[in-house]
């Protein structure tokens, strides 16, 4: 583990306070190990702080720790187990007190909340531990240096060594005094040279030397510019090759300092993993002809382990003639698993601190005593996590337990709705988040979220079923390497709590209305009919009513609409159906339909102007998917629709046009006609629309429809109304009459009226206006007595001694059909009363018939022009249509003094739902 200059422990956890009461344990605790001084910094005392840790020298200076140093040094930093903070000295390290067999280190910590250790908290700790007896030869093989100490021997003078110029006695290190033995240089022996460095260049290149009383001291950090690698029985070791030389008095004296430490020599197979180390290594070896193995131990945390410890564990450690080999099962006691992280993906490794002991004998060096540890850390394995949903239902909160972790990780942010937040902000959102601890030193983070936060997502499924779904983003961070991955949490909850839209329809006279409460299901529902989204724009183009208060979705088409379908035309009406669907917004699957159906009036299709403009709207049916509008025509296949849409043609025409028929009775005039469709290449109808149009005088006739077996629909009738009128003209050439401002008309006697009967509408040429009979009397009811006869069944009265005279009517500008009118003159003193000329307001009425242009030959008065000796009502065996028509008033006066000129007033029949009534008015 690397160490820099200010450490921060983030360790998982209990927060306790840093003071610690009496009967607890310290912040740091201490054990001699070995060569070695080990000092934990507890965890619990310093979580979530910056760290800063010095060694202390004997002068009381606190000497600040980082790699570098640590390494040249022979100081480790290492964590254990996640938790602690394991803090190892060497016996000869720099700052060490050595007397005698004892060793004592001293370490100062400041703790602080922030980087720049602002306010920190400073502890000391200091130890001493027994060392003994020192084997001649001594090699360590540490995490982060090696270390080879030396006995020191009998002196003896070296050729070739001795400087021709003094050295300076600057001693590297305080323990040193004058004349005490001192070390002068290091000669580093590689295979090409040899390179000899003095103490302060030694010290410099980052090298660590020391010496006591009876040892000589070199520290080698593993990437010093010195040292080899090279392979023994296929096993990499990082090894130096030197020379150390050191005055005493006035000698120089060698020892050779060699060391050498595997690097690699660790294989994993079938969950074990092996560890190789040769036993016999030559640059350790050098001159010696003979060995002898003196003790081969292990352990784990510089603990050693009996041969039962081991077996309990299923530990393995071999002693071979050239090779020592230990096996430890993955997972097994001694060791711990960490979380790891490879390629963003969660995982762990295992980690086991071992350590080997090999002493042995040769016939040079006597005994060597080869310490070695070893961190081995597994290769990355990846570990499933489990989601687990524990929603509780009655509550509407989502509960999701994510796990299992290790105690090293922690969650530090959530990815909310591609936002990312920390755990406290998490809070903001509607999230609560809380870890639960496992006896097995795992843990598990529970997630909870209210049903109803913006966050999850509701989504309607089926019936009354609504899921609804937690999809977060938690991030972890693992101590002490501050690694981080994230774990998607995609979790559902079905919940029977959905509340379905309702629809309430209902029609008028000329529109379908469909209301829609809404549930709260439908937020991102769309409607659409006939496959068309119904959107404002959309009401606006295709002329329907569309509105959405929150609450309510209200919509309004009219009965000729692209939107709705017609299902069939009958006698009872139109059908007319709206299906509404309320598809997803996303994915466009329909969620909901809803469809109201409704009949309307045939008068909504057909209407009959009283000037014989005839407008049929005819409707493509459901039936008949494939009906092109366009191609529609009437009976006469030349008569094409004058609008188009998707469903409906509208023909406007003549009833003299187009192949249209007509029909009389006593009432009316019938006109016939049909809209056909006949596909490409087929002369048989697969649609036909029959309509009737009635032209009515004394009654109406509601409108009423009639549907027939496929392939034809029919429509009978429609309505409208003949238009006739009676006018008083001022002279026999019947050009101006009588305004209506001028009634009432002033007559005398001998003076003539000048009276015309007008079939105003409808404009047919094939119809013909014939008088029955008229006749004047005193008020407007033209049933009133005294009645005063001017014709008879068409003819002049023959008891009258002033004739009516008829004249005939010729074409004209003004007169287009000639046949639409009759005109007749009648003499004032036709009136009388008694012997006595009539003094007083007249009004003119006459009886009408509508005739067809083409006689029949029952139809006596429409054969002739009068026919007298016959009553009316035997007139005819074939009805035809009949009207009135009044006149306005006239006075009656003896001498003519003055003149007024008036106007007659005509009948109009009224249209649907009214009686055909004579309207009488005089100014």
């Amino acid at each position: 583990m690397e160490l820099s200059l200010v450490l921060r422990l983030l360790v998982i956890g209990i927060s306790i306070s840093e003071t610690w009461t009496q009967g607890r344990p310290g912040p740091m605790s201490s054990e001699c190990l070995e060569n070695f001084l080990c000092i934990t910094l507890r965890a619990e005392y310093f979580e979530g702080k910056y760290l800063s840790l010095s060694a202390v020298d004997q002068s009381g200076i606190a000497w600040e720790l980082d790699e570098a140093l640590a390494s040249q040094c022979g100081y480790t930093v290492t964590y254990s187990n996640w938790n602690n903070i394991e803090f190892r000295a060497s016996a000869l390290s720099c700052h060490s007190h050595v007397e005698k067999d004892t060793f004592t280190v001293t370490i100062q910590v400041k703790a602080s909340h922030t980087p720049d250790m602002k306010n920190a908290s400073i502890h000391l700790k200091s130890a001493s531990c027994h060392y003994g007896p020192w084997s001649p030869r001594e090699l360590v093989c540490e995490t982060n240096f090696m270390e080879v100490s030396v006995r020191r021997d009998v002196p003896k003078t070296v050729k070739d060594f001795i400087q021709d110029e003094p050295e300076d006695q600057t001693l590297a290190f305080p323990e040193d005094k004058s004349g005490e033995a001192s070390i002068w240089q290091v000669v580093f022996h590689q295979p090409e040279e040899k390179r000899a460095l003095l103490v302060s260049d030694a010290w410099s290149a980052g090298y660590g030397l020391n010496i006591t009383d009876t040892r000589i001291l070199l520290r080698v950090p593993y990437n010093a510019a010195q040292t080899q690698l090279v392979k023994a029985q296929g096993i990499t070791f990082s090894t130096v090759r030197s020379s150390t030389f050191y005055k005493q008095q006035w000698m120089i004296l060698m020892v050779d300092t060699a060391v050498v430490c595997p690097v690699d020599g660790v294989d994993y197979t079938n969950k074990m993993i092996i560890w190789t180390v040769p036993k016999y290594i030559q640059a350790l070896c050098t001159g010696a002809t003979s060995f002898k193995d003196v003790l081969v131990e292990a352990g784990v945390n510089l603990h050693k382990l009996s041969a039962k410890e081991m077996a309990s564990r299923k530990y393995v450690l071999s002693n071979d003639f050239d090779v020592i080999t230990m096996k430890v099962p993955i997972g097994a006691e001694g060791g711990y698993y960490k979380t790891s992280v490879s390629s963003g993906r969660h995982g762990a490794r295992y980690c086991i601190n071992l350590f080997l002991e090999h002493q042995w004998e040769d016939n040079k060096w006597g005994l060597t005593k080869h310490t070695i540890i070893k961190e081995i850390e597994t290769p990355f394995e990846l570990v499933d996590l489990t989601v687990t949903n524990n929603s509780n239902l009655s509550a509407r909160i989502m509960n999701v337990t994510v796990g299992m972790f290790l105690l090293d990780v922690e969650l530090v942010n959530l990815t909310i709705e591609g936002v990312t937040v920390t755990v406290p902000e998490a809070v903001q959102h509607g999230y609560r988040m809380y870890e639960i601890r496992y006896a097995n030193q795992s843990k598990a983070y529970v997630i909870q979220v209210p049903f109803d936060a913006p966050s999850i997502k509701k989504e309607y499924v089926r019936d009354d079923v609504r899921t609804y779904t937690l999809n977060v983003t938690l991030e972890f961070i693992i101590h002490p390497t501050s690694e981080t991955f994230s774990v998607l949490v995609v979790t559902l909850s079905a919940v029977k709590d959905a509340v379905l839209p309702s629809a309430r329809g209902f029609c008028d006279e000329n529109n379908v209305h469909l209301h829609i409460t809404h549930g709260n299901v439908d937020q991102d529902w769309m409607p659409f009919i006939s496959g068309r989204h119904l959107t404002p724009e959309a009401a606006q183009k295709y002329n329907y009513n569309l509105s959405d208060n929150g609450t309510h979705l209200a919509i309004s088409v009219p009965f000729l609409s692209s939107l709705l379908d017609y299902e069939d035309i009958h006698m009872s009406g139109v059908l007319a159906s709206l299906h509404l669907t309320l598809k997803d917004g996303v994915t466009f699957a329909n969620k909901k339909d809803f469809s109201i159906s409704c009949r309307f009036s045939p008068s909504e299709l057909i209407q009959c102007l009283p000037n014989g403009t005839v407008f049929i709207t005819a409707v493509k049916l459901v039936r008949l998917a494939d009906l092109d509008t366009s191609l529609l025509v009437l009976s006469d296949r030349n008569c094409k629709p004058s609008l188009v849409t998707e469903k409906t043609a509208t023909f406007k025409f003549n009833v003299n046009t187009c192949g249209t028929r007509r029909k009389f009775n006593s009432t009316s005039i019938t006109y016939e006609n049909e809209v056909v469709y006949f596909r490409p290449g087929n002369d048989s109808p697969v649609y036909k629309l029959k309509f009737v149009c009635l032209y009515t005088i004394k009654q109406t006739v509601d409108v009423q429809y009639e549907t027939k077996k496929n392939p034809s629909s029919s429509i009978k009738p429609g309505f409208g109304s003949l238009d006739l009128s009676l006018k008083l003209f001022k002279d026999k050439s019947y050009s101006d009459p009588y305004q209506e401002l001028e009634f009432p008309v002033v007559k005398y006697l001998k003076e003539a009226l000048y009276l015309e009967v007008e079939l105003l509408q409808p404009a047919d040429p094939r119809l013909e206006l014939n008088l029955e009979d008229c006749w004047a009397t005193n008020s407007q009811n033209q049933d009133s007595l005294p009645q005063w006869p001017i014709l008879i069944n068409g003819c002049e009265n023959g008891k009258d001694s002033h004739r009516t005279v008829i004249h005939k009517v010729n074409y004209s500008n003004r007169v287009k059909f000639p046949q639409h009118l009759k005109r007749f003159e009648v003499t004032m003193f036709t009136f009388i009363e008694g012997t006595t000329p009539l003094q007083k307001q007249l009004y003119f009425h006459c009886s009408v018939v509508i005739c067809s242009t083409t006689p029949q030959p029952s139809d006596f008065l429409c054969q002739r022009r009068c026919n007298p000796g016959k009553h009316r009502r035997d007139h005819s065996t074939v009805p035809q249509p009949h009207g009135q028509a009044s006149s306005g008033a006239v006075l009656i006066r003896k001498e003519n003094t003055t003149s007024r000129d008036g106007d007659g007033f005509h009948t109009v029949c009224s249209n649907m739902h009214e009686s055909c009534e004579k309207n009488t008015e005089s100014a």
